[in-house]
Parts: structure tokens; C-alpha cells; sequence
């Protein structure tokens, strides 16, 4: 089971595992949407990869490190934990919300699209 977590709950969860590992923040979006918005790393290593290529980009993530999954409102990050989580990665969670609940909760500077 993945965890959910809303954008203003992500900096107690990435403390939570931070034994496992430095964490991740592993927002999937297109660069398009990259371009629109974006967030900051704080507390956490911000990598992107866009959702249709994680398959054959999985070895530029470790199972072993957390990873909190991100896109624009929580679907496309959803499949994306789903996935790492059945290929054995052990500590992921969902950004409930995307970068959408982002700009509402944590950051309000980030655009809304």
C-alpha cells in the first residue's frame, strides 16, 4: 500500500524515512508543465522524470532511498508509486493533491494551471 500525503504533511513524512535514506521528491509531469510550475527542493532531493518513461529510466532511482511521487494533482503519481512500490521500493509515498494542492498548502507563489 503506498502512502498518501498532502503537500503541507510531506515534510513529516520525508523526516519519518530519512533514516531509510536521503529522500526524494519525483514529480512525473511533462516538461511542458515543468515549465508552468515548479516546485522547490527543501529537505529533499527534487528529481524529474516524466510518468511515460519511468520504465526504462527505473535505474536512475534507488529502491532503497524514499521517494515521494508528485504530478499535477495526485493521479499520474498515484500509477507511479504503484509501480515502483510492485518493483520492490520500499519506502513511497503520493503527494495527495499534486503541485495543484502544492500552491494552495505550502506555496502559494507556485501557478496554478
Amino acid at each position: 500500500m503506498v502512502t498518501q500525503v498532502r503537500p503541507l504533511q510531506l515534510k513529516d513524512w520525508l523526516d519519518a524515512v530519512r533514516g531509510h535514506g536521503d529522500p526524494v521528491v519525483l514529480d512525473v509531469r511533462e516538461p511542458h508543465e515543468l515549465r508552468t510550475a515548479s516546485i522547490k527542493a527543501d529537505g529533499f532531493e527534487l528529481i524529474t522524470i516524466p510518468m511515460g518513461v519511468i520504465p526504462p529510466r527505473l535505474n536512475e532511482l534507488d529502491p532503497d532511498q524514499p521517494v515521494a511521487c508528485l504530478c499535477h494533482h495526485g493521479a499520474r503519481s498515484m500509477q507511479v508509486a504503484n509501480f515502483l512500490k510492485a518493483r520492490g521500493f520500499k519506502h513511497v509515498a503520493n503527494v495527495s493533491g499534486g503541485i495543484n494542492a502544492w500552491s494552495s498548502e505550502v506555496d502559494p507563489s507556485v501557478p496554478r494551471y
